[in-house]
């Protein structure tokens, strides 16, 4: 591990703690391998970890291709889950705990099984989640101005926020997953519409791609786990006074007050 990753690691910490937006840290790492980006991951997980945090899952991002195309990618990426990211349904989420907010709509899984094979296959994944939900996940960058690239985003845990899940678990065979279509609206006005089939055409193949990536990078995706499988539609910015409902055929709604 060289110093340019640790000091990367320093700097996104600090501004996490500090709550003061940082330089983006790809003048650190390079732009060559995102490896290294994955490694200023690992060195701010292992202290979240060291802090008393519980990892409780996983999320994707950069689910939609025309993400990837704008950030030059051809694969989605990573981020951690831990325990004080999950907002109970109802709680008031402040603004300032969720550096640069803005929201997403996504489908949640809930695993059922241990998933530690990187030989997995989408009926492995179907039969391995427990039920899925709506979420709504806030995300946040500790980069000023999301001023970020590829290897901005994954050194920055994914721009991982916090979450609200749903209320209404469903079974996968009950739903439609590829085509439920997704509404979400903030102070009753929409701000975003899409489909499952916008996140690499199912939330199914998302959460293959991760489980096997997490396998084989040892972290793998186990019993209870949360996956955030990715963005349906369009992020949205969010304001103190905001209330921000997420609706998805077959999943029913749920919703993230926010104050200041």
């Amino acid at each position: 591990m060289t110093d340019s990753i640790r000091t990367a690691a320093d700097r996104l910490w600090r501004a996490a703690e500090s709550k003061e937006p940082c330089a983006p840290v790809r003048d650190l790492i390079g732009e060559l391998e995102i490896g290294e980006a994955y490694q200023v991951q690992e060195i701010n997980t292992a202290r979240r970890l060291e802090a008393g945090r519980r990892l409780v899952g996983r999320k994707t991002g950069l689910t939609a291709k025309a993400v990837q195309a704008q950030l030059g990618v051809d694969q989605p990426d990573y981020g951690m889950l831990f325990d004080d990211m999950d907002m109970p349904l109802g709680s008031e989420i402040s603004v300032s705990a969720v550096m640069q907010p803005k929201v997403e709509a996504e489908i949640a899984f809930i695993m059922g099984d241990d998933l530690n094979d990187e030989r997995l296959t989408a009926a492995d994944i179907t039969a391995s989640v427990a039920y899925a939900v709506a979420a709504i996940e806030i995300v946040g960058s500790r980069v000023k101005g999301w001023d970020i690239r590829i290897h901005d985003t994954i050194a920055d845990n994914a721009s991982s926020g916090v979450f609200v899940l749903g209320d209404a678990p469903r079974r996968l065979s009950e739903i439609n997953l590829r085509l439920c279509g997704m509404v979400m609206e903030r102070r009753g006005e929409p701000v975003s519409v899409g489909a499952g089939v916008a996140c690499l055409g199912s939330p199914v193949t998302a959460c293959l791609w991760l489980a096997k990536v997490m396998a084989r990078e040892g972290r793998p995706l186990v019993n209870g786990d949360i996956v955030l499988t990715g963005a349906l539609g369009p992020m949205a910015g969010v304001e103190a006074g905001d209330a921000v409902t997420a609706r998805i055929n077959g999943l029913g709604s749920v919703t993230a007050f926010f104050t200041d």
